[in-house]
């Protein structure tokens, strides 16, 4: 039942990934950079403090008592993910959205699963599923599977944005004649980028005894609960400090670049639903991160929890593609691709949770 729940946890989760950007389409006059950032401040720095107030007991006193070299630890698995977030943009730009996207989120889901149970081999935590366990027990195998075929969902998908690209464009293939398009380089910051988002995982792992404490702290309070679902909150704050510099520089320096500081004061926009939707967005893209932390204490294994994760996200933007008629006017075999790639996706997800269920 716990690991139902879990995956319940994962699809909200994704859900509110897979839809946080839709709010930014309303922002009226702003530069990307600015709306960005000010979505930033309350993803990174408003919502998740006021979401551990909320849930966790005492969560700064956990953070001040914390070892130093553990904070800075996952401060800097933050940072890293917060460069892997920036570079993605520019995966895009010299492969195309399709198969920029596929590569970097294949990449993320991969490294980000399997790479932290390769570490618990040698450095064995407790809670924590190393790669031997995966490999040697039959509901590991289960949920190894379950990661590839969601890989393989991914590439159809960006399969099926190639195609559409092709039919779309007017010179036929964007690939071919978009002067932008660079593979080599691209490919290039693609792989940079897929191990740098993957950091987010590292980072829950790097600061797993904040959420440790968090889930003592709990326990002594209501006793015999099980695994205490708000534990992620108070480690994501740290993580989320690093996402926020390096994002935050980036941001500052393109309001630079751009000359595009006026935006936020400048009364010819719409200010105040401009912030609005900004202020909307970022806290919708704080809670895939709140109900990941969730799915994950049910579900107890960080691959598992990461795959379910970049699954469901994949889903859900491919669905809302679908809902926004983005497939509107391509052949039948795209759409057919794109469909077969989304219910690969969720035959991906349904493998993940057998082998839970079967560990449970």
């Amino acid at each position: 039942m716990q690991a139902i729940f879990g995956v319940i946890f994962h699809l909200i989760g994704g859900f509110a990934s897979g839809s946080f950007y839709i709010p930014y389409k309303r922002v009226k006059g702003w530069a990307w950079e600015s709306f960005w950032i000010v979505g930033g401040i309350f993803s990174w720095l408003i919502v998740p403090p006021v979401a551990a107030w909320l849930t966790v007991p005492h969560f700064f006193d956990i953070i001040q008592l914390t070892d130093s070299s553990t904070l800075l630890l996952t401060y800097l698995f933050g940072a890293l993910w917060g460069v892997g977030g920036l570079t993605y943009g520019l995966g895009v730009r010299y492969l195309g959205v399709a198969l920029g996207s596929s590569i970097i989120l294949g990449l993320c889901s991969i490294f980000g699963a399997i790479i932290p149970s390769i570490y618990y081999d040698f450095y064995p935590v407790e809670g924590k599923d190393t790669i031997t366990a995966l490999l040697t027990n039959y509901w590991g195998q289960m949920v190894l599977l379950g990661i590839f075929v969601c890989v393989l969902g991914i590439i159809i998908c960006g399969y099926a944005g190639v195609i559409k690209e092709r039919e779309l464009s007017k010179d036929k293939t964007v690939a071919v004649n978009n002067n932008e398009y660079k593979f080599g380089l691209g490919l290039t910051v693609a792989i940079i980028s897929g191990m740098l988002s993957a950091c987010f995982a590292f980072g829950i792992d790097a600061g797993k005894t904040m959420a440790d404490e968090a889930n003592t702290a709990w326990k002594a309070i209501i006793p015999n609960e099980g695994e205490f679902l708000f534990q992620n909150n108070v480690t994501y704050i740290v993580i989320l400090w690093g996402g926020l510099t390096t994002n935050f520089i980036w941001c500052m320096y393109l309001n630079v670049r751009n000359k595009t500081f006026g935006d936020y004061t400048n009364r010819k926009t719409p200010l105040k639903y401009n912030y609005m939707f900004s202020a909307l967005a970022g806290t919708t893209w704080f809670l895939q991160f709140f109900f990941y932390g969730m799915g994950e204490s049910r579900l107890g294994n960080g691959p598992s929890s990461w795959i379910l994760h970049m699954a469901f996200i994949i889903l859900v933007a491919n669905m809302w593609g679908l809902w926004l008629k983005e497939w509107k006017g391509v052949s039948k075999k795209a759409l057919i691709m794109v469909i077969t790639g989304i219910a690969t996706i969720i035959l991906s997800i349904l493998i993940v949770g057998y082998g839970n269920s079967l560990k449970a």
